[in-house]
Protein backbone atom coordinates (compact mmCIF):
# COMPACT_ATOMS: atom_id res chain seq x y z
CA UNK A 1 0.00 0.00 0.00
CA UNK A 2 1.39 3.56 -0.68
CA UNK A 3 2.12 5.93 1.71
CA UNK A 4 -0.93 8.69 1.69
CA UNK A 5 -0.29 12.41 1.37
CA UNK A 6 -2.77 14.21 2.63
CA UNK A 7 -2.62 17.90 2.62
CA UNK A 8 -2.70 20.53 5.29
CA UNK A 9 -6.22 20.74 7.48
CA UNK A 10 -7.77 24.06 5.95
CA UNK A 11 -11.46 23.86 6.90
CA UNK A 12 -13.72 26.81 5.10
CA UNK A 13 -14.83 29.78 7.21
CA UNK A 14 -18.60 29.10 7.72
CA UNK A 15 -20.93 31.48 9.98
CA UNK A 16 -22.56 28.46 12.12
CA UNK A 17 -26.62 29.72 12.23
CA UNK A 18 -27.80 25.86 11.78
CA UNK A 19 -29.82 23.69 14.90
CA UNK A 20 -25.93 23.17 16.10
CA UNK A 21 -22.78 23.51 16.29
CA UNK A 22 -22.64 27.00 17.15
CA UNK A 23 -19.69 29.63 16.30
CA UNK A 24 -17.24 28.89 19.05
CA UNK A 25 -16.15 31.31 21.23
CA UNK A 26 -12.35 32.50 20.77
CA UNK A 27 -11.31 31.81 24.30
CA UNK A 28 -12.84 27.85 23.63
CA UNK A 29 -10.74 27.47 20.91
CA UNK A 30 -7.64 28.95 22.79
CA UNK A 31 -8.30 26.84 25.99
CA UNK A 32 -7.96 23.47 23.36
CA UNK A 33 -4.48 24.51 22.78
CA UNK A 34 -3.45 24.02 26.44
CA UNK A 35 -1.10 21.81 27.31
CA UNK A 36 -2.72 17.99 28.20
CA UNK A 37 -2.44 16.27 31.18
CA UNK A 38 -3.50 12.89 32.28
CA UNK A 39 -6.99 12.54 33.36
CA UNK A 40 -6.32 11.89 36.96
CA UNK A 41 -3.72 14.36 37.15
CA UNK A 42 -4.65 16.75 40.13
CA UNK A 43 -4.35 19.87 38.14
CA UNK A 44 -7.43 17.78 36.26
CA UNK A 45 -8.81 16.34 39.14
CA UNK A 46 -9.49 20.40 40.40
CA UNK A 47 -10.51 21.29 36.79
CA UNK A 48 -13.65 18.96 37.58
CA UNK A 49 -14.68 19.68 40.26
CA UNK A 50 -15.04 23.56 38.51
CA UNK A 51 -16.52 22.26 35.61
CA UNK A 52 -19.17 20.45 37.81
CA UNK A 53 -19.81 24.08 39.74
CA UNK A 54 -20.10 25.82 36.85
CA UNK A 55 -22.36 22.98 35.45
CA UNK A 56 -24.58 23.42 38.53
CA UNK A 57 -25.21 27.39 37.76
CA UNK A 58 -26.21 26.38 34.13
CA UNK A 59 -28.50 23.92 35.20
CA UNK A 60 -29.43 26.28 38.11
CA UNK A 61 -29.76 23.11 40.71
CA UNK A 62 -27.98 21.55 43.36
CA UNK A 63 -27.84 18.30 42.30
CA UNK A 64 -24.33 16.90 43.36
CA UNK A 65 -24.57 14.26 40.35
CA UNK A 66 -24.09 17.04 37.42
CA UNK A 67 -21.53 16.05 35.06
CA UNK A 68 -20.30 16.11 31.44
CA UNK A 69 -20.76 12.98 29.52
CA UNK A 70 -17.49 11.71 27.79
CA UNK A 71 -19.43 11.88 24.38
CA UNK A 72 -21.84 14.02 22.20
CA UNK A 73 -25.41 14.62 23.30
CA UNK A 74 -26.76 11.68 22.32
CA UNK A 75 -24.44 9.82 24.91
CA UNK A 76 -25.78 12.10 27.37
CA UNK A 77 -29.22 11.37 26.53
CA UNK A 78 -28.55 7.75 26.06
CA UNK A 79 -26.99 8.17 29.65
CA UNK A 80 -30.02 9.68 31.16
CA UNK A 81 -32.65 7.26 29.24
CA UNK A 82 -30.63 4.06 29.62
CA UNK A 83 -29.69 4.09 33.48
CA UNK A 84 -33.05 5.11 34.85
CA UNK A 85 -35.17 2.63 32.53
CA UNK A 86 -34.73 -0.79 33.99
CA UNK A 87 -36.39 -4.05 31.45
CA UNK A 88 -40.01 -4.39 31.58
CA UNK A 89 -40.50 -0.88 32.90
CA UNK A 90 -43.55 1.74 31.13
CA UNK A 91 -41.73 4.93 29.89
CA UNK A 92 -43.94 7.89 28.81
CA UNK A 93 -42.08 10.26 26.37
CA UNK A 94 -43.31 12.46 23.68
CA UNK A 95 -44.88 12.24 20.16
CA UNK A 96 -44.44 15.94 18.65
CA UNK A 97 -40.84 15.71 17.50
CA UNK A 98 -38.28 13.75 16.15
CA UNK A 99 -35.91 13.66 19.55
CA UNK A 100 -38.90 12.43 20.98
CA UNK A 101 -39.11 8.88 18.88
CA UNK A 102 -34.98 8.99 19.34
CA UNK A 103 -36.04 8.59 23.25
CA UNK A 104 -38.28 6.14 22.62
CA UNK A 105 -35.84 4.19 20.31
CA UNK A 106 -33.42 4.26 23.64
CA UNK A 107 -36.24 2.92 25.88
CA UNK A 108 -36.82 -0.16 23.57
CA UNK A 109 -32.76 -0.67 23.74
CA UNK A 110 -32.72 -0.40 27.53
CA UNK A 111 -35.57 -2.83 28.01
CA UNK A 112 -38.37 -0.66 28.83
CA UNK A 113 -41.81 0.33 27.07
CA UNK A 114 -42.08 3.06 25.64
CA UNK A 115 -45.91 4.62 25.18
CA UNK A 116 -46.21 8.30 23.74
CA UNK A 117 -48.15 11.21 24.32
CA UNK A 118 -48.98 12.27 21.14
CA UNK A 119 -49.08 16.25 20.08
CA UNK A 120 -48.92 17.52 16.12
CA UNK A 121 -45.73 18.57 15.51
CA UNK A 122 -44.70 22.09 15.75
CA UNK A 123 -46.83 22.00 18.78
CA UNK A 124 -45.96 21.29 23.03
CA UNK A 125 -47.69 18.40 25.02
CA UNK A 126 -51.14 19.30 26.47
CA UNK A 127 -50.80 18.85 30.21
CA UNK A 128 -54.64 17.24 30.37
CA UNK A 129 -52.80 14.87 27.63
CA UNK A 130 -49.96 13.50 29.76
CA UNK A 131 -52.21 13.65 32.83
CA UNK A 132 -54.29 11.19 30.65
CA UNK A 133 -51.22 9.32 29.29
CA UNK A 134 -50.67 8.60 33.07
CA UNK A 135 -54.06 7.68 34.01
CA UNK A 136 -53.76 4.87 30.97
CA UNK A 137 -50.43 3.45 31.33
CA UNK A 138 -49.10 4.51 34.79
CA UNK A 139 -45.49 5.18 33.38
CA UNK A 140 -42.31 4.49 35.81
CA UNK A 141 -40.94 7.70 34.20
CA UNK A 142 -41.82 10.41 32.08
CA UNK A 143 -39.53 11.86 29.48
CA UNK A 144 -40.17 15.15 27.90
CA UNK A 145 -37.92 17.59 25.26
CA UNK A 146 -38.21 20.80 26.32
CA UNK A 147 -36.79 22.50 23.28
CA UNK A 148 -37.28 20.44 20.26
CA UNK A 149 -34.21 21.01 17.48
CA UNK A 150 -36.69 19.62 15.05
CA UNK A 151 -39.58 22.06 15.11
CA UNK A 152 -38.30 24.51 16.87
CA UNK A 153 -40.55 24.46 19.64
CA UNK A 154 -40.41 25.05 23.44
CA UNK A 155 -42.42 23.20 25.98
CA UNK A 156 -44.18 25.47 28.61
CA UNK A 157 -45.77 24.68 31.80
CA UNK A 158 -42.71 22.62 32.73
CA UNK A 159 -43.69 22.94 36.52
CA UNK A 160 -47.08 21.37 35.87
CA UNK A 161 -45.74 18.19 33.88
CA UNK A 162 -43.36 17.53 36.20
CA UNK A 163 -46.34 17.69 39.33
CA UNK A 164 -48.52 15.45 37.40
CA UNK A 165 -45.42 13.09 36.67
CA UNK A 166 -44.65 12.97 40.73
CA UNK A 167 -48.31 12.74 41.62
CA UNK A 168 -47.59 8.82 40.12
CA UNK A 169 -44.13 8.71 41.54
CA UNK A 170 -42.46 9.09 38.33
CA UNK A 171 -39.43 9.84 37.81
CA UNK A 172 -38.66 12.87 35.18
CA UNK A 173 -36.24 13.12 32.28
CA UNK A 174 -35.98 16.49 30.45
CA UNK A 175 -34.02 16.93 26.85
CA UNK A 176 -32.45 20.62 26.88
CA UNK A 177 -30.06 19.70 24.48
CA UNK A 178 -31.17 23.05 22.53
CA UNK A 179 -31.71 25.15 25.11
CA UNK A 180 -29.28 24.64 28.02
CA UNK A 181 -27.75 27.84 28.60
CA UNK A 182 -30.09 30.19 25.79
CA UNK A 183 -33.61 29.61 26.97
CA UNK A 184 -34.85 29.26 30.63
CA UNK A 185 -34.33 26.30 32.38
CA UNK A 186 -34.67 25.36 36.09
CA UNK A 187 -33.94 21.88 37.31
CA UNK A 188 -34.46 21.97 41.04
CA UNK A 189 -37.67 24.80 40.52
CA UNK A 190 -39.30 22.99 37.93
CA UNK A 191 -38.91 19.32 39.59
CA UNK A 192 -37.00 17.89 37.28
CA UNK A 193 -35.00 14.78 38.39
CA UNK A 194 -32.68 14.19 35.78
CA UNK A 195 -31.85 16.40 32.15
CA UNK A 196 -29.16 15.97 29.72
CA UNK A 197 -27.67 18.68 27.10
CA UNK A 198 -24.58 18.91 24.81
CA UNK A 199 -21.95 21.31 24.53
CA UNK A 200 -22.54 22.31 20.95
CA UNK A 201 -25.39 24.16 20.72
CA UNK A 202 -26.06 27.44 23.20
CA UNK A 203 -22.97 26.21 25.00
CA UNK A 204 -20.62 27.13 21.84
CA UNK A 205 -18.22 24.06 22.85
CA UNK A 206 -16.92 21.85 20.29
CA UNK A 207 -18.69 18.73 21.24
CA UNK A 208 -16.95 16.00 23.16
CA UNK A 209 -18.46 16.58 27.16
CA UNK A 210 -22.40 16.38 27.61
CA UNK A 211 -23.64 17.84 30.54
CA UNK A 212 -26.11 15.60 32.61
CA UNK A 213 -27.41 16.17 35.92
CA UNK A 214 -29.57 13.82 37.94
CA UNK A 215 -31.44 14.69 41.52
CA UNK A 216 -30.84 12.76 44.64
CA UNK A 217 -34.13 10.47 43.88
CA UNK A 218 -33.03 9.60 40.34
CA UNK A 219 -29.54 8.41 41.36
CA UNK A 220 -30.65 6.36 44.56
CA UNK A 221 -32.80 4.56 41.24
CA UNK A 222 -29.34 4.12 39.27
CA UNK A 223 -27.64 2.72 42.62
CA UNK A 224 -30.63 0.58 43.39
CA UNK A 225 -31.23 -1.08 40.12
CA UNK A 226 -32.48 -4.90 39.56
CA UNK A 227 -30.40 -5.17 36.60
CA UNK A 228 -26.70 -3.52 35.40
CA UNK A 229 -27.04 -0.89 33.12
CA UNK A 230 -27.22 -2.32 29.36
CA UNK A 231 -24.11 -0.07 28.70
CA UNK A 232 -20.92 -0.12 30.11
CA UNK A 233 -19.09 2.80 29.26
CA UNK A 234 -22.46 5.19 30.42
CA UNK A 235 -23.05 3.21 33.47
CA UNK A 236 -23.65 5.93 36.39
CA UNK A 237 -23.11 3.57 38.97
CA UNK A 238 -19.22 3.05 37.54
CA UNK A 239 -19.01 6.51 36.43
CA UNK A 240 -19.95 8.16 40.04
CA UNK A 241 -16.80 6.58 40.75
CA UNK A 242 -14.90 8.99 38.80
CA UNK A 243 -16.82 11.77 39.23
CA UNK A 244 -17.67 11.14 42.35
CA UNK A 245 -15.54 11.62 45.57
CA UNK A 246 -13.20 8.83 44.68
CA UNK A 247 -12.07 10.05 41.08
CA UNK A 248 -11.03 6.57 40.63
CA UNK A 249 -10.35 5.48 37.21
CA UNK A 250 -13.00 4.92 34.94
CA UNK A 251 -12.22 5.67 31.47
CA UNK A 252 -10.20 8.04 29.48
CA UNK A 253 -12.17 11.58 29.73
CA UNK A 254 -12.01 13.74 26.47
CA UNK A 255 -9.72 16.46 28.57
CA UNK A 256 -9.40 19.05 25.77
CA UNK A 257 -13.19 18.88 25.33
CA UNK A 258 -13.37 19.38 29.14
CA UNK A 259 -10.91 22.01 29.05
CA UNK A 260 -13.09 23.44 26.41
CA UNK A 261 -16.70 23.06 27.98
CA UNK A 262 -15.08 24.77 31.31
CA UNK A 263 -14.06 27.87 29.47
CA UNK A 264 -17.62 28.12 27.56
CA UNK A 265 -19.15 28.15 31.05
CA UNK A 266 -17.12 30.33 32.63
CA UNK A 267 -18.54 32.48 29.47
CA UNK A 268 -21.75 31.98 30.60
CA UNK A 269 -21.30 32.57 34.69
CA UNK A 270 -19.28 36.06 33.35
CA UNK A 271 -22.56 37.06 31.56
CA UNK A 272 -24.69 36.05 33.82
CA UNK A 273 -27.54 32.92 33.39
CA UNK A 274 -30.49 35.14 33.11
CA UNK A 275 -28.49 38.14 30.98
CA UNK A 276 -27.62 35.32 28.44
CA UNK A 277 -31.50 34.12 28.12
CA UNK A 278 -32.43 37.81 27.65
CA UNK A 279 -30.01 37.90 24.69
CA UNK A 280 -31.01 35.15 22.70
CA UNK A 281 -34.86 37.18 23.48
CA UNK A 282 -33.24 39.55 22.06
CA UNK A 283 -31.25 38.68 19.32
CA UNK A 284 -33.40 36.04 18.25
CA UNK A 285 -36.65 37.87 18.74
CA UNK A 286 -34.55 39.90 15.62
CA UNK A 287 -34.35 37.11 13.25
CA UNK A 288 -38.30 36.67 13.90
CA UNK A 289 -39.36 40.36 13.19
CA UNK A 290 -36.86 40.00 9.69
CA UNK A 291 -38.54 36.84 8.39
CA UNK A 292 -41.71 37.59 8.92
CA UNK A 293 -41.42 40.84 7.45
CA UNK A 294 -39.86 38.95 4.61
CA UNK A 295 -43.26 37.42 4.19
CA UNK A 296 -42.27 33.72 5.66
CA UNK A 297 -43.96 32.52 9.04
CA UNK A 298 -42.38 30.69 12.00
CA UNK A 299 -43.36 26.60 12.77
CA UNK A 300 -44.53 27.57 16.10
CA UNK A 301 -47.03 29.82 17.77
CA UNK A 302 -45.69 32.70 19.67
CA UNK A 303 -46.73 31.25 22.72
CA UNK A 304 -43.82 28.22 22.44
CA UNK A 305 -41.26 29.74 20.36
CA UNK A 306 -38.00 28.77 20.85
CA UNK A 307 -35.38 31.23 20.41
CA UNK A 308 -32.77 29.23 20.16
CA UNK A 309 -33.64 27.63 17.05
CA UNK A 310 -36.51 29.11 14.64
CA UNK A 311 -38.57 27.03 12.26
CA UNK A 312 -39.14 29.19 8.99
CA UNK A 313 -41.87 27.67 7.29
CA UNK A 314 -40.51 28.02 3.09
CA UNK A 315 -42.90 29.34 0.53
CA UNK A 316 -44.81 26.76 -1.63
CA UNK A 317 -42.64 25.26 -4.13
CA UNK A 318 -39.66 26.67 -2.94
CA UNK A 319 -36.97 23.83 -3.02
CA UNK A 320 -35.35 23.69 0.67
CA UNK A 321 -32.31 22.18 -0.95
CA UNK A 322 -31.55 25.10 -3.60
CA UNK A 323 -31.72 27.63 -0.86
CA UNK A 324 -29.33 25.91 2.03
CA UNK A 325 -27.21 25.57 -1.27
CA UNK A 326 -26.84 28.83 -2.33
CA UNK A 327 -26.62 30.16 1.45
CA UNK A 328 -23.47 27.59 1.83
CA UNK A 329 -22.05 28.41 -1.63
CA UNK A 330 -22.67 31.96 -1.86
CA UNK A 331 -22.69 33.28 1.48
CA UNK A 332 -20.69 30.50 3.59
CA UNK A 333 -23.86 30.41 6.03
CA UNK A 334 -25.06 26.80 7.02
CA UNK A 335 -28.45 26.36 7.88
CA UNK A 336 -30.42 23.43 7.77
CA UNK A 337 -33.83 21.94 6.55
CA UNK A 338 -36.67 20.12 8.41
CA UNK A 339 -37.17 16.74 10.02
CA UNK A 340 -39.14 13.83 9.92
CA UNK A 341 -42.88 15.31 8.74
CA UNK A 342 -41.10 19.17 8.31
CA UNK A 343 -38.65 17.93 5.98
CA UNK A 344 -39.16 19.78 3.18
CA UNK A 345 -41.21 22.42 4.74
CA UNK A 346 -39.06 24.67 7.16
CA UNK A 347 -35.24 25.44 7.37
CA UNK A 348 -33.98 25.45 11.06
CA UNK A 349 -32.41 28.33 11.90
CA UNK A 350 -30.03 28.51 15.07
CA UNK A 351 -29.49 31.55 17.17
CA UNK A 352 -27.15 29.75 20.03
CA UNK A 353 -24.26 31.14 21.83
CA UNK A 354 -21.89 32.88 20.25
CA UNK A 355 -23.75 32.86 17.20
CA UNK A 356 -26.73 35.10 18.51
CA UNK A 357 -24.80 38.37 18.12
CA UNK A 358 -26.54 41.22 15.74
CA UNK A 359 -24.38 41.09 13.23
CA UNK A 360 -24.50 37.78 12.76
CA UNK A 361 -29.13 37.59 12.31
CA UNK A 362 -28.41 40.45 9.77
CA UNK A 363 -26.08 38.98 7.76
CA UNK A 364 -28.50 35.89 7.82
CA UNK A 365 -31.23 37.86 7.22
CA UNK A 366 -29.84 39.77 4.13
CA UNK A 367 -28.67 36.88 2.69
CA UNK A 368 -31.63 34.65 3.11
CA UNK A 369 -33.85 37.14 0.97
CA UNK A 370 -30.95 37.09 -1.86
CA UNK A 371 -31.16 33.28 -1.45
CA UNK A 372 -35.00 32.86 -1.71
CA UNK A 373 -35.19 36.00 -4.15
CA UNK A 374 -32.46 33.63 -6.22
CA UNK A 375 -34.72 30.68 -6.46
CA UNK A 376 -38.43 32.89 -7.48
CA UNK A 377 -39.89 33.16 -3.73
CA UNK A 378 -41.74 36.15 -3.61
CA UNK A 379 -40.62 37.80 -0.23
CA UNK A 380 -39.98 41.11 0.32
CA UNK A 381 -35.98 41.05 1.53
CA UNK A 382 -35.83 44.57 1.84
CA UNK A 383 -38.64 44.73 4.52
CA UNK A 384 -36.78 41.88 5.86
CA UNK A 385 -33.82 43.26 6.74
CA UNK A 386 -35.29 46.89 8.15
CA UNK A 387 -37.81 44.79 10.49
CA UNK A 388 -34.80 42.92 11.71
CA UNK A 389 -32.59 46.59 12.34
CA UNK A 390 -35.70 48.38 14.11
CA UNK A 391 -35.91 45.66 16.35
CA UNK A 392 -32.13 45.27 17.31
CA UNK A 393 -32.72 49.01 17.80
CA UNK A 394 -35.23 49.01 20.54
Amino acid sequence: MNRPKVGELQPPDRLLMGPGPSEVHPRVLRSMSTPLVGHLDPTFVDLMDEVQDLLRYVFRTDNEWTIPVSGTGSASMEAAVGNLTEPGETVLVPGNGYFGERMASMVERAGGDPVFVDAPWGEPLDPDDVAAAFAEHDPDVFGFVHAETSTGTRQPNVPELTAIAHEHDALVIADCVTSLGGVEFRVDEWGIDAAYSAAQKCLSCPPGASPLTLSDRAMEKVLARESPVRSWYLDLSQLQDYWGEKRAYHHTAPITNVYALREALRLVAEEGIEARWERHRRVAGALKAGVESMGLALNPEEDWWLPSLNAVRLPAGVDDDAVISHLLDEHGIEVAGGLGDLAGDVLRIGCMGHSAQPGNVLTLVAALGDALETVGAEVDADAGLAAARRRLAE
